[in-house]
């Protein structure tokens, strides 16, 4: 194999890397044989890497087309491009949901029937929406305020668990069914004490088996409805439910609850957490996505953890990001088996630091 030392600010896109990069790090911040991608020259630029070692190509032979193609891929910081924003579309589509949801929540109070149809256009919108533009899932708590909480929170469970069986593939059909699930798992809370449900202290031990009936009233209230399959409606009646049988309304354990019932409960236990509430502050996205994969292991299903981490925990190179004392900085590398935990330049000083060896240390928030 012949190899050379090519300039940074020369290197084209799909060289291929006769060598492992290391730069004062314990494994190689990009491996030998690995195919030059934009992001990977945002790495070694962050990294003030400025010559790597190529795979020599044989150019001799190639058409004029090919070597004007090649000349095309030269990287240079000029034609880098920032990713687009969040389209504002979503916060309308986000907003509007959100009041439709709220009128047919007081309607359900009043004994209204439930138009499972209407729902579920409702939804899928914003799921195709999110699935389009993943960085909103980052920014999906942001979203949720102390007002109308369970309109926002029926919202978010449903756009999140549509999106987790996105990513664990399932056929369309039961994509459109686990999300209108997922927004329709709290609608029973309309039939619990509009006292208990908006409550601003702690809940006594009388007010959560009180809260605990929402189950089962968000069963009864959609039973009779030809549009959600039976396998759905138990996955509603279960959401609360945990592996290890510490869960609610019947204590159910392992391969007793619905996998439809488990995506629920990733979903509904994440944006929970990270959502600001009457009795307690909203904690880090990255915080919680941690906490449930490894202070909760054993509770939730390990692969709709896996899938909510992809949608949310995956930062690409340069995303800004806020730390949990207060610094600011950027990615500049991600560990594939700890992609919540990367490696952040600091703004300020130009330190990198590598949160998967600094546990005290989180990203707090992703900046615009």
């Amino acid at each position: 194999m012949y190899q050379a030392l090519e300039n940074l600010e020369e290197l084209r896109l799909g060289s291929i890397l006769a060598e492992d990069i290391l730069v004062n790090t314990k494994n190689p911040i990009i491996r030998k044989d690995t195919k030059i991608t934009r992001e990977h020259i945002q790495v070694l630029r962050a990294f003030n890497v400025n010559k790597v070692p190529i795979v020599l190509e044989n150019v001799f032979g190639r058409t004029e087309e090919e070597i004007n193609k090649l000349n095309e891929d030269k990287v240079t910081i000029l034609e880098e491009k920032k990713e687009p924003a969040i389209q504002t579309s979503f916060d309308k589509l986000y907003n509007d949901a959100v009041k439709n949801f709220y009128k047919e929540f007081t309607s359900w109070e009043a004994g209204v029937k439930v138009d499972v149809g209407k729902l579920r256009n409702i939804i899928m919108p914003l799921v195709e929406k999110a699935m389009a533009d993943k960085k909103i899932f980052s920014h999906l708590n942001s979203f949720s305020s102390i007002d109308n909480y369970v309109a926002h929170h029926s919202i978010a469970v449903g756009i999140i668990s549509g999106a987790i069986a996105q990513k664990m593939n399932f056929p369309a059909g039961m994509i459109k069914q686990i999300a209108t699930a997922g927004l329709l798992a709290d609608i029973g809370m309309s039939k619990v004490d509009v006292k208990i449900r908006e409550k601003k202290t702690y809940l006594t031990e009388n007010d959560f088996s009180e809260i605990k009936k929402h189950t089962i009233y968000s069963l009864q209230m959609i039973q009779d409805s030809p549009l959600l399959k039976s396998e759905l409606k138990l996955a509603i009646f279960q959401h609360h439910e945990r592996l290890d049988g510490s869960g609610y309304p019947k204590g159910e354990k392992l391969d007793n609850i619905s996998v439809y019932s488990q995506i629920i409960a990733v979903a509904d236990v994440y944006h929970a957490m990270t959502s600001e509430r009457i009795y307690r502050a909203k904690s880090s996205s990255f915080k919680v996505l941690e906490m449930i994969r490894e202070e909760e292991f054993g509770k939730y299903n390990i692969e709709a953890v896996h899938a909510l981490i992809s949608l949310v925990g995956d930062l690409p190179i340069s995303t800004r990001v806020q730390l949990s004392d207060g610094r600011v900085g950027e990615v500049v590398f991600t560990h594939r088996d700890s992609p919540m935990r990367p490696m952040i330049r600091l703004t300020e000083t130009g330190q990198i630091i590598d949160l998967a060896a600094k546990r005290a240390l989180y990203i707090e928030s992703i900046l615009e």
